[in-house]
């Protein structure tokens, strides 16, 4: 098709020049391309886990040393017979003899005697005190001022109480007197009431971590099942063991398994308090196991003592996590 002339003389365009599309040039409309840069040397490389390894290697031969060592040199002189000098395999007679000792077996009855005294009054006391402190106007001071006696050495703890314990200027004493609790004689000199003071003073320092792990565990209960509960008329005794408690099993676990252990390891103070007198009266498992260890040096016998006493332990750590899990299950 040819160009025509309009009638002005102009050139016009034909059809097919007017529609026909207008070369670009791809110079002008180019794209940025983008490329990958390399990444900029650094002045340190990122270190490898061998590296990490290579760090905590010394940490854990330390800790391996302390800690295995003793364990497996336990064990071989559990099965052996002797004091620091001449050594003899025995076998399993260290064991056999244990369960013809009239002190082990009492031992054993007394120790679970005081354990199950601390940890009910350390748990009752300590969730009582956490539901007080929960939410009060000076909760933190309290929680500092309760947990100033756990802060002290069980030992100075011991010896503190045995001067509050003395019979003539004893202040302890001297309630104790005026309330016709005790006659003449201190608390610690008769062996129906040593005891008591050895659980007295085990609940004096050692509650306020029940407290503290408890007040913990009252800051995760959910509010809106308490108030939902309350809305349907349910008292504040009831809230407690339908909603705060079955929440507090958790944290209760580890208190508890944490007392219990102590319970089963810490003789300091009974050692500045009674020595385990009197009359035997206070003489727990660990107080005959120091005797025979470190007093009379039978090895052999003292660490087949420390054998049965860590696995009895072991055991009732397993039972105790069994039964305070078994609600959480029934929950799930």
């Amino acid at each position: 098709m040819t160009d025509t002339l309009n009638t002005t003389g102009l050139k016009r365009d034909s059809g097919e020049d007017r529609f026909r599309a207008r070369a670009v040039s791809s110079e002008v409309e180019a794209r940025p391309i983008t490329a990958e840069l390399a990444a900029p040397s650094r002045f340190n490389p990122a270190a490898t886990k061998s590296y990490y390894f290579y760090l905590m290697a010394p940490a854990i031969a330390l800790l391996a040393f302390i800690s295995l060592y003793p364990f497996f040199w336990l064990i071989i002189m559990a099965f052996q017979k002797g004091d620091m000098g001449a050594v003899q395999w025995v076998g399993f007679k260290n064991f056999t003899d244990l369960a013809k000792d009239g002190r082990f077996l009492s031992g054993w009855v007394l120790l679970f005697k005081y354990s199950a005294m601390c940890l009910f009054l350390q748990v009752a006391i300590g969730v009582l005190l956490a539901l007080i402190v929960n939410g009060a106007k000076y909760e933190k001071f309290l929680v500092t001022a309760f947990l100033m006696p756990m802060m002290m050495a069980p030992a100075v703890a011991g010896l503190l109480w045995l001067f509050l314990f003395n019979g003539t200027f004893g202040w302890y004493h001297w309630i104790f007197q005026s309330l016709g609790i005790l006659g003449s004689g201190s608390i610690l000199s008769s062996a129906k009431t040593a005891m008591y003071a050895l659980v007295i003073v085990d609940v004096w320092q050692w509650t306020p971590l029940i407290t503290l792990i408890a007040l913990a565990g009252l800051k995760r209960v959910p509010r809106d099942q308490i108030e939902a509960n309350m809305v349907d008329g349910a008292s504040p005794l009831r809230n407690f063991f339908a909603i705060i408690l079955p929440n507090l099993y958790p944290v209760l676990l580890i208190a508890v398994l944490l007392r219990f252990m102590d319970n089963f390891r810490f003789i300091d103070h009974i050692l500045v308090l009674t020595g385990g007198g009197p009359a035997n009266s206070t003489k727990v498992l660990p107080i005959y196991l120091f005797e025979v260890a470190f007093k009379f040096f039978d090895l052999g016998r003292g660490a087949a003592i420390a054998l049965t006493l860590l696995i009895v332990t072991i055991i009732l750590g397993k039972i105790l996590v069994g039964v305070f899990d078994r609600p959480t299950k029934g929950r799930g």
